[in-house]
């Protein structure tokens, strides 16, 4: 029986863990961590990582930028392995999660879907095959979403951008740029709004068609159950820095 605890226990992402894991005889919830108590759960829940008593044999952490790094130092100090589902962190971070991949098994991913993951490798496939088109990425998410882009979008355009030897620029908003499309940009539109889980959809204009690729959450919990695919995956590694793609 694996042991999690998961950061973030309180938010919705973690209530779709804690779904999962009910759900699944391997594993078992043993501590959460988050900015507020909670009585209502049969595990303890800490508000300060110093404060954590039991000890996991692996984290999984959707909550947000701070709290990943407060609970990466945890994980470190106690040679605990760790899955970050975490988006909207800044490249300083990125680069410090990189490091603490060093000393601890880090596995990370903007999307923990299997399938967007599989979208990740189609676009960028794409995208070698339909060079010269227009390339622009719209996501779509419920209106309590904070980060724009989504890291899924990130994800997809880093993607794209790697296929096509990093030569692609990213275009994040038009407003205030009186000039026409540049032919080597990616540009990106998010839309906010209502209870929409995810929808990411890659688009490739050309002068006489275009080509659209998307994919649509309908549930959180295939965010849940991914996260936990990456925890069996990395239970037992060694130090390193593991995605997605390792597993595909």
């Amino acid at each position: 029986m694996i042991k999690v605890l998961i950061n973030g226990c309180n938010g919705k992402m973690g209530q779709e863990v804690i779904k999962a894991i009910s759900n699944n005889e391997n594993f078992t919830v043993l501590n959460g961590v988050d900015k507020e108590e909670n009585s209502d759960y049969i595990f303890p829940v800490y508000t300060d990582v110093n404060d954590i008593k039991e000890k996991p044999d692996v984290i999984v952490d959707f909550s947000v930028p701070v709290a990943t790094m407060q609970i990466l130092e945890y994980a470190k100090n106690n040679k605990i392995p760790i899955v970050i589902a975490t988006t909207g962190l800044s490249e300083e971070q990125k680069q410090n999660i990189k490091e603490y991949s060093k000393v601890i098994p880090v596995f990370q991913s903007a999307n923990m879907s299997y399938d967007i993951n599989l979208m990740k490798k189609i676009v960028a496939e794409v995208a070698k095959n339909l060079s010269g088109t227009d390339i622009e990425i719209i996501e779509t998410h419920h209106n309590r979403k904070v980060d724009a882009p989504s890291g899924t979008a990130l994800l997809l355009a880093d993607s794209i951008n790697d296929a096509l030897g990093n030569s692609m620029e990213y275009n994040f908003n038009r407003f205030q740029n009186r000039e026409k499309r540049k032919k080597n940009e990616i540009g990106f539109s998010s839309v906010r709004g209502g209870n929409i889980v995810g929808e990411h959809t890659v688009c490739f204009f050309g002068e006489n068609d275009c080509l659209e690729i998307t994919h649509k959450a309908y549930s959180r919990g295939l965010f849940a159950e991914g996260a936990l695919k990456g925890a069996e995956y990395i239970i037992g590694k060694d130090k390193g820095y593991y995605t997605m793609d390792d597993i595909l």
